[in-house]
């Protein structure tokens, strides 16, 4: 069971070094990847190893360079980093604050194409509590991007990051899939097991496209009429539905903080809410940015009475 692992509202960072390898899903080459442990304020930063100049990269809602697909993002001098979101996701739902990730390649390793893994060696190596507090995103003003049948919103709420998300597929296999999640309350084993897909028919279109060159079935649930390719089948019965969750949460750490809102989307995806997030932050009016002060609270948000006080 993972629950949202912020118990106390102080600002954290892994114990130790921890190390990836794997490879790049439309790059297809070979990458290690290092996450290190970081002193408060620092927050989340991507060093590209491979280069000698220019190769701190922040992942910030306004340096997002690329959402086809993935999330790439880039800096000034237009180094970049890509396939983030897994990694952002176990960072946001782990409650990690600050690290430097350090990285010999453009993308991210794919590992088994969801955060499962991620999480799994966070949890194992632990985490080291600051005695400076978070920083939270609330949302005061409900703010909404609609593309065709594509639609994402974020409202107002009292103590909570809820997701509220539905796709849509011809395929019947895919079919139609709803689920909504409590980022700070819920076991969110489901979310972060849940792994990458597409349909068969579309491989060799990415590929032609110069992506998916790193993909295969043990990074990816590829999906032929009412049927996976994978001999393991799905890992829960809302897989399609859950990775899309993952890829919001790890799209809306971009933010930079943790966020209290209500989200709801319908077949939307990386640059949806990538723009949901610039819309959101260009009126103040939208958000507020707070700390919380309190030095030894329980688990997270569970403790209601206090967060409402200052909500």
């Amino acid at each position: 069971m993972y629950l949202y692992c912020m118990s106390i509202l102080n600002q954290k960072t892994i114990k130790q070094i921890v190390k990836f390898k794997g490879i790049g899903l439309h790059s297809g080459k070979k990458v290690s990847m290092t996450v290190m442990p970081s002193k408060p304020n620092t927050g989340i930063i991507f060093k590209r190893i491979d280069l000698k100049n220019n190769n701190i990269v922040i992942p910030n809602v306004y340096n997002v360079s690329n959402a086809t697909l993935c999330t790439t993002i880039s800096n000034e001098s237009g180094t970049a980093v890509s396939t983030i979101e897994h990694l952002m996701a176990a960072l946001y739902g782990l409650g990690i604050d600050n690290v430097v990730i350090e990285i010999d390649s453009q993308e991210v390793p794919i590992m088994d194409g969801s955060a499962k893994i991620f999480v799994e060696k966070f949890l194992e190596i632990g985490f080291e509590l600051s005695q400076i507090p978070i920083k939270l995103i609330k949302i005061i003003n409900k703010v909404s991007v609609q593309d065709g049948s594509k639609y994402i919103s974020i409202d107002k709420s009292n103590v909570s990051l809820d997701i509220d998300f539905e796709i849509k597929y011809s395929n019947s296999f895919i079919g139609n899939q709803k689920n909504k999640i409590n980022v700070y309350e819920n076991d969110l084993s489901d979310v972060y097991n849940s792994r990458t897909f597409c349909l068969y028919e579309d491989v060799e279109k990415l590929r032609a496209m110069g992506l998916a060159k790193g993909g295969n079935l043990d990074n990816a649930i590829v999906v032929k009429d009412n049927e996976t390719l994978n001999r393991e089948g799905l890992r829960n019965k809302l897989e399609f539905v859950n990775h899309k969750i993952l890829d919001c949460m790890g799209d809306l750490y971009l933010s930079g903080h943790k966020i209290i809102g209500s989200i709801k989307c319908s077949q939307g995806g990386h640059s949806l809410t990538n723009q949901l997030l610039r819309k959101v932050f260009i009126d103040k009016n939208n958000y507020t940015i707070f700390e919380i002060k309190e030095k030894s609270l329980p688990h997270t948000y569970i403790n209601k009475s206090i967060l409402k006080s200052i909500a």
